[in-house]
């Protein structure tokens, strides 16, 4: 029996200690679809030529900086191709191809689910991360996107695109905008024992993290600006662009219960400190 709850205890050390993909990458902006988190996914991808997918099923409206919006409730397959082609070229490739669907049994069958097994890249989009989990969490698509992971391909997200990469997500309540809610806190699990909140600085969230981790102390957060962009891989993360990020561990150091760390610097996840 000793011996029993032993290993048990050593499973589960390992498995908190192996919280990222071994193979392939995660790119995690703070809320802007970067230009350096543009240049991460394509670049990892395989360059302009990848098989890249949009996913916007998180969202009620997408507007990119071009002044393009495209409501995913309008499938019409002229409006589909118009944003495609927009995307396209806002990320600078020659394709990316609109994967949509707001029904869970459609992400769970073969003939959806499929598309992502030959592609290169996937980019999560913005808006409730709770959606993202309710239509895809679990799925036979959810599955092909921890594929790609393992076949060395890449998923990039802004914003809700951000959040749902990790196992604790916020917010995940798309009728009620809660920090925290029963039920709806589990997302795709990419990040182990990982929580993000993006949007910090501009949103005045830099004491969410707080409440969060005083309830789920076995959690590290990050709290992002909107510039920031985070590039992972074997579980360091490098970060890119202009801003601030915030790291919650629920210690007290100078009167704060979180610390930050300066553009360029590398964090690992495994350790759990900033490594250079």
């Amino acid at each position: 029996m000793i011996l029993t709850v032993a290993v048990a205890l050593i499973k589960i050390a390992i498995a908190q200690n192996l919280s990222f993909p071994s193979r392939g990458t995660l790119i995690i902006t703070g809320g802007s679809i970067t230009k350096e988190g543009i240049k991460s996914f394509v670049d990892n991808a395989g360059g302009a030529g990848a098989d890249l997918i949009f996913i916007p099923s998180a969202s009620s409206g997408i507007r990119l900086d071009s002044g393009f919006t495209w409501e995913p409730a309008d499938t019409s397959t002229e409006k589909i191709r118009a944003f495609e082609d927009h995307l396209a070229s806002y990320f600078g490739v020659k394709k990316i191809t609109v994967l949509h669907t707001t029904r869970k049994e459609v992400a769970n069958s073969e003939q959806f689910a499929k598309r992502i097994a030959t592609a290169n890249g996937v980019w999560l989009g913005s808006g409730n991360a709770g959606r993202y989990a309710d239509i895809f969490l679990g799925t036979k698509t959810w599955k092909e996107l921890n594929k790609l992971l393992a076949r060395g391909g890449v998923i990039g997200g802004n914003s809700a695109g951000s959040i749902i990469q990790c196992s604790y997500i916020i917010r995940g309540r798309p009728d009620k905008p809660v920090l925290m809610a029963a039920g709806h806190e589990q997302g795709f699990g990419f990040l182990k024992n990982v929580v993000i909140n993006p949007h910090l600085l501009s949103a005045k969230r830099e004491t969410e993290l707080v409440n969060v981790l005083d309830r789920h102390p076995e959690l590290t957060g990050f709290g992002i600006d909107d510039e920031i962009t985070f590039v992972i891989k074997k579980g360091i993360i490098e970060t890119k662009g202009d801003g601030l990020v915030y790291v919650y561990d629920n210690q007290l150091r100078d009167g704060k219960w979180w610390y930050t760390f300066a553009v360029g610097k590398k964090f690992s996840l495994k350790d759990k400190k900033v490594v250079e």
